[in-house]
């Protein structure tokens, strides 16, 4: 193994690209082969990025999420094809806005004053999953704010979903994919089937059997300082600068499936590890049956929708159920089936089950979308190269 060159180019990553703080973890068999932490965990650049710092993870939660959601699926507690109204009635007459175009942006998200139309597919927990639901990412639609403010900001998962299904969606469910809040409402699909809080299940179900104890839906009371400082591109003039925005927690009781999770870079790659090698953590602990991985990250799109993704920028990539999967090997130095998923900071992680590898890489820009078209492919390629694969 020679990872000289990605080593290289980690190092260049602060001045191309302003990325004041960076980790980088590859683990192969349940061992870690290379890790790299540079610049500063601070804004005043005094504190070196170390293992302990906490990162808001934002969208590469959706890869703990679904994990979670397939041992129920596992279990028959939960069925793929079950319809949403199921476990959440209130999602059983949904409407969608006829006007709204995918994929073209800027433009509102749709509101009950837009045109709309009766739905006539149901939602499926699978088209939570992959995207395909039809639901929107209105972070400041009307219902979520009026549940936030009657509650003095104390709702938990369940109220916040339910005013979820007063949202529009923007298409036919089952017919278009749409980047979305379908991971949130999953959260709260979990909490019904099992009785628990999202957080709770998680905890017991999965982050406890993988040994995992810093994995959080809010971040803890004196734990704040740990937070990795987050910065934010302008689009406009491509400044960086500092931005503590964190628009994904609710309230203090909200716990975000599909953005919501603060952990460690050692953490996350436990989950990574254990589905790059079957199932089964480095503690020797089982969280998924290999046929469950392959069925998460094996492409759930039809053409249609593959040609919505295609417009996110992913060269080569499907998507699964909360991940995207390579289908042309010509477009990556990874396998094809390798999948994995992002993070609106920065944040790439990437499973192989093929080479039992996993790599998880964090930063905190905000808005930066070089790191997606840019960054993490090359990091992709060369980690394949470092490991001569």
């Amino acid at each position: 193994m020679d990872f000289s060159k990605l080593t290289a180019y980690l190092k260049t990553l602060e001045s191309n690209y302003g990325v004041h703080g960076l980790d980088l973890k590859i683990t192969k068999d349940h061992r870690e082969v290379y890790r790299c932490m540079l610049g500063s965990h601070d804004y005043e650049g005094k504190v070196p990025v170390s293992a302990k710092d906490l990162y808001n993870i934002y969208s590469a939660s959706k890869v703990i999420t679904v994990t979670g959601v397939m041992q129920l699926i596992e279990q028959g507690r939960l069925g793929l094809d079950d319809c949403l109204e199921q476990y959440l009635p209130t999602f059983s007459s949904m409407q969608y806005a006829t006007d709204f175009r995918i994929g073209e942006f800027p433009q509102p998200w749709p509101t009950r004053q837009s045109p709309l139309r009766p739905a006539r597919n149901k939602i499926r927990i699978h088209d939570l999953m992959s995207m395909t639901a039809g639901l929107s990412y209105d972070l400041g639609a009307e219902p979520i704010r009026r549940v936030v403010e009657q509650s003095h900001g104390e709702a938990g998962t369940r109220e916040i979903v339910t005013a979820m299904a007063e949202m529009p969606l923007i298409c036919e469910p089952g017919t278009r994919y749409s980047y979305a809040l379908g991971h949130d409402v999953l959260a709260a699909v979990v909490e019904v089937v099992t009785g628990m809080t999202f957080g709770r299940y998680m905890q017991e179900n999965l982050f406890a059997p993988l040994g995992i104890t810093e994995m959080y839906y809010q971040v803890p009371a004196g734990a704040e300082d740990r937070l990795a400082a987050q910065y934010a591109k302008d689009w406009n003039t491509g400044e960086i600068r500092p931005d503590q925005t964190m628009a994904y927690r609710f309230t203090k009781n909200y716990e975000s499936g599909g953005a919501g999770l603060c952990t460690t870079v050692d953490e996350y790659s436990k989950v990574l590890d254990a589905l790059a090698n079957g199932g089964v953590g480095a503690n020797g602990r089982r969280i998924l049956k290999p046929e469950s991985i392959a069925l998460m990250s094996r492409n759930w799109l039809n053409e249609q929708q593959l040609a919505d993704f295609a417009k996110c920028g992913k060269d080569g990539y499907g998507y699964g159920l909360g991940v995207r999967t390579l289908m042309d090997g010509t477009k990556a130095k990874s396998p094809v089936g390798e999948f994995g998923w992002d993070g609106a900071a920065g944040a790439f992680s990437l499973v192989d089950p093929a080479n039992h590898l996993c790599l998880y890489y964090a930063h905190q820009i905000l808005g930066m979308l070089e790191a997606y078209s840019e960054i993490h492919p090359t990091i992709r390629d060369l980690t394949y190269e470092g490991l001569e694969l």
